[in-house]
């Protein structure tokens, strides 16, 4: 009873039945009234959960002002379903916005969709999260005073079709609740002001829906953390499978970017993952699918740049070819037998000389491996082609070009922490994230340059790595040579 509002314990105990029966029915009613308006009660000013600690979320919204679409690609738990997809439907749906709002307004009743991935996952997720539980219909993000009426959906038992909503303007906004295993036809015919797609959706139902939007002017929001790893639908977005070759606004929310989350609940839900999942639960990362030839995440092989001790050696992996040049510098640290891939270049449509002068400047007395003929060149070719780039002034040896065997010592040294790469590689990062077999077995032959160069430095850059000699080691040396000759 001490938790009735507005009463101290010394006041309750001096109420008579009457009293406090009255009493705890006013508790009640302010309870129900408190979870009929719980939309309000998200973002606040003040406090643990105050709104400027969501700044991802912030950022969503307001991307909203001027774009038409755009994903909230986010790691599990960090609220993309309930704070930002069904936050902003919510506001538009009842033409209601707070006071810091600077995303887009509907002044009018709009028609929107709710989509996700089955019937049952949209009724127990999406349904509930703007309804309520069933039997307590006006308790989730839709004020339930807003609540108009509801009709059921047919075939899945507590689910509803469509919500209508009292709109501030004075008319009512439709909502309709809809599923991926509907196919995409059931998208098709209707305009619609806001579609909001949370979870990953088919390609075909995405740019179906982006046409229901085109003609008013509308908007799709999409939410979802990419377990689906590089798919079609995350690669329409993401073309080289990273957030800076971005087709559309893209907010990535990690576990660090909200305040809800502390430091025990992240160990323990990290426990609960598999490796090759964490990057995506907890970053918003595409997780490396079954296909991926390294399944490790970047958060195990990426560091820092720092400065390189002079005392490791250096060598450099070639891959040539006139639609991509690629080539990656690494640096053995002998003590914990650990290479650094610490450089990349990556140049297509040029000539030899070009890539040579790209590849001294980073260090002319280094050494490297190459394999001119892995691009499909015949032997007699690529001993042209490597005799070019020796005349041009690069130190070169012929790499170990066996597949498999290569692929195999890579990764070996990427799961064991051998092998790290500095941040600053988007290039390889690009390639790392597409890397992948056919179904048949077969590695995708595209995009894997840096990938065929990085092989190489594995496998038989070792051999030919040194260190850089002291400038008048050199002179003495050039000059022994000159009085020799």
């Amino acid at each position: 009873m001490s938790a009735l509002p507005h009463f101290t314990p010394e006041q309750l105990s001096r109420l008579t039945n009457d009293e406090l029966a009255e009493a705890i029915q006013l508790a009640q009613a302010l309870a129900l009234c408190d979870a009929r308006n719980r939309l309000w009660s998200f973002f606040p000013e003040t406090g643990p959960l105050r709104r400027e600690l969501y700044a991802k979320h912030m950022e969503f919204f307001r991307l909203g002002a001027e774009n038409n679409e755009r994903l909230a690609l986010c790691a599990n738990r960090v609220g993309k379903t309930l704070t930002m997809g069904g936050y902003e439907t919510t506001c538009h749906l009842i033409g209601e916005y707070p006071a810091w709002w600077e995303g887009r307004r509907f002044n009018q009743p709009i028609e929107a969709w709710a989509a996700g991935d089955t019937g049952q996952t949209v009724r127990d997720i999406l349904q509930t999260a703007l309804l309520g539980k069933t039997g307590a219909h006006g308790t989730g993000l839709i004020p339930g005073d807003k609540i108009i009426k509801t009709t059921p959906r047919t075939g899945i038992p507590e689910a509803v079709e469509t919500i209508q909503v009292r709109h501030s303007s004075g008319g009512a906004s439709l909502l309709g609740f809809k599923s991926y295993d509907q196919r995409r036809e059931s998208f098709q015919g209707t305009e619609k002001h806001v579609i909001w797609l949370d979870e990953e959706p088919p390609l075909s139902v995405y740019t179906e829906c982006l046409t229901r939007t085109m003609t008013v002017n509308g908007m799709v929001i999409s939410t979802f953390t990419p377990l689906e790893g590089l798919s079609e639908t995350v690669m329409s977005f993401l073309p080289d499978g990273s957030t800076e070759s971005a087709t559309i606004p893209i907010v990535q929310a990690t576990w660090d970017d909200v305040p809800h989350l502390d430091a025990k609940a992240k160990e323990q839900l990290l426990k609960r993952y598999p490796m090759y999942q964490r990057d995506a639960r907890t970053k918003g990362i595409p997780q490396l699918g079954a296909g991926a030839i390294y399944p490790v995440p970047e958060s195990e092989i990426l560091c820092d740049p720092f400065e390189l001790p002079k005392h490791w050696k250096r060598a450099y992996g070639m891959d040539v070819g006139w639609n991509k040049t690629a080539v990656i510098w690494g640096a053995w640290d002998d003590e914990s037998e650990t290479i650094y891939l610490y450089s990349e270049y990556y140049r297509g449509h040029a000539e030899p000389s070009v890539h040579a002068s790209a590849v001294k400047a980073r260090g002319e007395w280094m050494r490297g491996v190459i394999d001119p003929a892995s691009r499909g060149r015949g032997q007699k070719d690529g001993e042209q082609l490597l005799k070019n780039y020796v005349d041009l002034g690069l130190h070169l040896d012929m790499a170990n070009n066996g597949v498999e065997s290569g692929v195999f010592a890579t990764f070996e040294r990427l799961s064991c922490g051998k092998l790290k790469v500095f941040r600053t590689l988007q290039n390889f990062l690009s390639e790392y994230r597409l890397y992948r077999r056919e179904e048949t077995g077969k590695i995708v032959k595209s995009n894997d340059h840096l990938m065929d160069a990085t092989r190489y430095l594995v496998v038989s850059g070792r051999s030919v790595a040194k260190t850089e000699r002291p400038k008048q080691d050199r002179e003495r040396n050039n000059l022994t040579s000159w009085m020799t000759a």
